[in-house]
């Protein structure tokens, strides 16, 4: 085998409870979609030839040193606690030092039934593959802390869903694949040994600064904070902030019915599966908050001094808001131009946001075009945009560069949910060149690319997609 791929396996040396050791299904007729060269050489892989990584980013082969699991965790769901779920449809192959000494995960997404898999195919089809690879890697670019695509194969087999669909497996990696509900399932069965180790281990591999379980928390509400703020900045909406979904590393992980704001309005929720709202772009830092909580209460169970860990606990939880809005106020001052604090900028920026909302301005564009004169065709009344921009001209006369602060701050290309749809439409059909001029622009977000200025269009009304969908 010409694919090396150096592995060095860590969570394989915990107790047999955290994981179920689990081979990937093989599949009928692998087929290399992509492979994400960049990362591969952070990774330090030597990749091999087309057909043999189609063998084992699609499950059919091992390399050597990997050590393939299934890991254990449970969560809430919806803000129901549910107690069981695990990797249904992962495998994780083990891990890796980068060149940058940063240890990481590999995991092959959609590689067939595991334990956890609660009666499901443990398989992915091709559109949520496609998405994921396509959104991750966009969000990477962005700068948002993030899991990565290594690589997307074709199975040459279906998936049935609502119909047959062409089957597909994701190589995602990870800083790690920790969860929150990976401390709530020891926490919850009362397996505190299990906790303390996870625990001591979390706090090795992430936070290696933090004294104890409440050292780590501090340091996941730190990451945690910092990462919705970003997500806020660019519009773009989870769409299943579920616990088992938030990464104690601080990446955005688990891309099901993720999608980006085109017009703006802070109530805007695609996720088919989100009724109720919970997970709207609005209440993203909130849930965040709820999903800290969650974790401080599993971490306590471990605390012999039960008492002092829930004060202590509770002071760091409830200091998350501010540290939320503190991140988001310092993204939202670039996002207008400003680098230096002063008493209005909030009332600034949510005055801009509320005519924003009021006339169906895009979210993208309009901060991108703050940097030239063309910000008020965004507005269904432009003199919304004028009633703001007096007040506004007047705070940048204080700004040393504005405008190069707005193009550092503001992306021109976002992977638009009409554009993937219509990228993943094609792919099944079996062209895959939209696929990869996808990820070629959006490799470069924040760079003027005249060629690609169809990719900055919002959708007309019949391109509006109206609800994103988790793939399982």
């Amino acid at each position: 085998m010409t694919l090396t791929i150096p592995f060095d396996n860590s969570y394989a040396r915990l107790p047999d409870a955290f994981f179920s050791r689990q081979a990937p299904v093989p599949v009928r007729v692998p087929t290399l979609i992509a492979f994400n060269e960049d990362l591969a050489r952070l990774l330090q892989i030597s990749p091999g030839e087309a057909q043999e990584m189609a063998e084992v980013f699609g499950g059919n082969a091992l390399p050597n040193g990997a050590e393939p699991l299934a890991q254990l965790y449970s969560g809430h769901q919806f803000g129901t606690y549910n107690p069981q779920l695990g990797d249904g449809r992962a495998v994780l192959l083990g891990e890796t030092i980068g060149a940058d000494g940063v240890r990481r995960d590999i995991q092959l997404k959609g590689s067939g039934p595991t334990p956890f898999s609660r009666r499901g195919d443990g398989r992915a089809w091709l559109g949520p593959v496609l998405r994921e690879y396509v959104v991750s890697e966009a969000m990477h670019a962005l700068g948002v802390p993030t899991t990565r695509a290594l690589a997307a194969v074709e199975t040459g087999e279906p998936v049935y869903r609502e119909a047959a669909m062409p089957g597909a497996v994701l190589t995602r990696v990870a800083r790690s694949h920790l969860r929150v509900g990976t401390f709530q399932v020891f926490a919850a069965r009362g397996q505190l040994e299990n906790l303390r180790r996870l625990t001591d281990y979390a706090i090795e591999r992430h936070y290696p600064q933090a004294d104890g379980p409440m050292g780590l928390l501090r340091g996941v509400r730190d990451a945690q904070a910092r990462l919705i703020a970003h997500w806020m900045s660019v519009g773009f909406i989870h769409g299943v902030m579920n616990t088992d979904n938030s990464s104690i590393a601080g990446e955005t992980i688990d891309y099901g019915p993720c999608a980006f704001m085109d017009s703006y309005h802070p109530n805007t929720v695609y996720s088919s599966i989100d009724r109720m709202g919970r997970y709207a772009y609005s209440n993203q830092p909130d849930i965040a908050v709820w999903n800290l909580a969650q974790l401080a209460t599993a971490l306590i169970q471990q605390m012999e001094d039960k008492e002092a860990a829930v004060e202590e606990a509770t002071e760091i939880v409830h200091a998350m808001p501010d540290l939320l809005q503190e991140q988001w106020l310092t993204r939202f001052r670039a996002k207008i131009g400003l680098t230096r604090a002063e008493e209005g900028d909030q009332d600034l920026i949510s005055d801009l946001l509320k005519r924003m909302a009021e006339n169906q301005a895009d979210f993208i564009n309009t901060f991108r075009a703050l940097a030239g004169d063309a910000a008020r065709d965004q507005f269904t009344d432009p003199s919304a945009f004028d009633g703001w921009a007096d007040g506004w001209t007047e705070r940048l006369d204080r700004e040393d560069d504005p405008q190069v602060v707005m193009i550092a701050a503001n992306p021109a290309f976002i992977p638009r949910n009409h554009r993937v749809e219509q990228m993943i439409e094609a792919a099944v059909k079996g062209d895959y060149t939209p696929f990869h001029r996808l990820n070629t622009v959006l490799a470069q977000p924040y760079e003027d690319q005249p060629e690609a200025a169809d990719l900055m269009r919002p959708p007309t009304s019949s391109e509006v997609v109206q609800a994103t969908f988790c793939g399982t």
